[in-house]
């Protein structure tokens, strides 16, 4: 740690606990210790700690001036408690030195209520400052989080148009239960919607769990099945650890709720040419988007959640047919499909997706914005349950024919 004194002679001492104040001369030592400050910040990524002095600013490892930073929280804190006490302080003032405040009369108590008032309002004005700039400094540290745990999708990846939100049933929170993520791997384009158990903030530790897996097994494993499998035993990892925080004394067969826990997945894999295959665990499946017309990608039935059941042997992925240029998928979760108004209705989501692309092209941004303006109006602006919903739109250009050849993006 380096400890600089502004301005200070150059034989000044350090602040030091040794009884004999002649080891702490400044010379060699201080050399060493800049180029101790300089290898950390510059091999190991360290930022020296600059003890600063009530100069007001400081000079870092390399000569720089420093901005005075370590006092400004105590004295923040201090006018803090400053200002309240000074009002304070006014108002008794006033009370018990000023003559006006001894008389009975009407103008006089006009005059007293006046100052206490005043002073009241002041305090209140000073608490109502505080915690709004405290306030914005949690939202900011907040939205920071979250956005590193569900990231916002890039506009477009590997020739994918793609478009995303999410709605959080927790009143100030922009992420919960509902995960989603895109990336473009060597095989193709992977994607994940995921509907955790609950909602709200207190589902998000299982969602980092499970994206946090994703984002690794998207690249390393060759098969949909492998990436599911990896997400399974992340998911297993997860809930044990957080059995083991919440009950220290149970073993490995005792009943907690980390047996009820589920997670409901979708993976997709879009490949160069189109190709869409699936696994699907308890998920809702995706709706074929084109001109004028809206159908669900696939029928078949799904396997079980992820959580209370462990998957069969063998995971083939389903073969969804092809993702033809001007095409698009719709994915969502049960949130927006349960969606329901002040008379107990459901969102019709089919008729919103309808809509939307009835009258020219599918643009991701447009259907998005469409159901999302529809839910909304639909639940009042709040929905009982999470809700994500991602549109992809594939904007690749067909293939060059050969002469007699049929074009593989043929209309059906």
């Amino acid at each position: 740690m380096i400890r600089i004194k502004a301005g200070a002679p150059r034989r000044a001492t350090l602040h030091t606990h040794s009884r004999n104040p002649a080891r702490a001369v400044l010379g060699p030592r201080r050399r060493r210790d800049r180029l101790r400050a300089g290898f950390d910040r510059v091999v190991r990524g360290r930022r020296p700690r600059l003890g600063l002095t009530r100069s007001g600013c400081g000079r870092g490892a390399l000569g720089h001036r420093v901005p005075r930073t370590a006092d400004r929280p105590p004295l923040r804190r201090a006018v803090n408690l400053g200002l309240p006490a000074v009002w304070g302080a006014l108002a008794i003032s006033y009370k018990m030195a000023c003559p006006l405040a001894q008389e009975n009369g009407f103008g006089a108590r006009v005059v007293t209520s006046a100052v206490f008032f005043a002073v009241g309002a002041g305090l209140i004005l000073h608490v109502r400052r505080v915690l709004l700039r405290e306030l914005r400094q949690i939202r900011k540290v907040a939205g920071a989080a979250q956005s590193v745990l569900l990231r916002p999708l890039p506009p477009r990846i590997d020739g994918l148009d793609i478009a995303a939100a999410q709605l959080s049933a927790d009143h100030g929170a922009s992420i919960g239960g509902d995960l989603y993520e895109a990336i473009a791997t060597e095989h193709g384009v992977r994607v994940v919607m995921g509907d955790v158990r609950g909602h709200g903030l207190g589902a998000i530790g299982t969602v980092a769990a499970v994206l946090g897996s994703f984002r690794e097994a998207a690249h390393d494993e060759g098969e949909l099945g492998g990436v599911l499998r990896r997400l399974e035993r992340a998911l297993a990892r997860h809930l044990c650890e957080r059995d083991r925080a919440g009950h220290p004394s149970s073993g490995p067969g005792s009943d907690s709720d980390t047996a009820e826990e589920f997670v409901t997945v979708l993976l997709l894999e879009i490949r160069g040419d189109g190709e869409v295959h699936a696994l699907n665990c308890g998920h809702p499946w995706p709706y074929l988007l084109t001109r004028g017309r809206v159908r669900p990608l696939v029928r078949a039935e799904p396997l079980p959640p992820l959580g209370p059941f462990p998957l069969p042997a063998r995971l083939p992925a389903e073969s969804c047919g092809r993702l033809r240029p001007g095409e698009g998928l719709f994915l969502h979760t049960d949130g927006a499909e349960d969606a329901r108004d002040t008379r107990g209705r459901f969102f019709p989501l089919l008729t919103a997706l309808t809509a939307a692309v009835r009258d020219g092209p599918v643009v991701p941004q447009a259907v998005l914005r469409s159901v999302l303006t529809g839910l909304l109006s639909h639940t009042g602006g709040r929905p009982a349950d999470d809700v994500a919903l991602l549109v992809l739109h594939n904007d690749r250009r067909p293939l060059a024919l050969k002469p007699g050849r049929v074009s593989q993006h043929a209309p059906r």
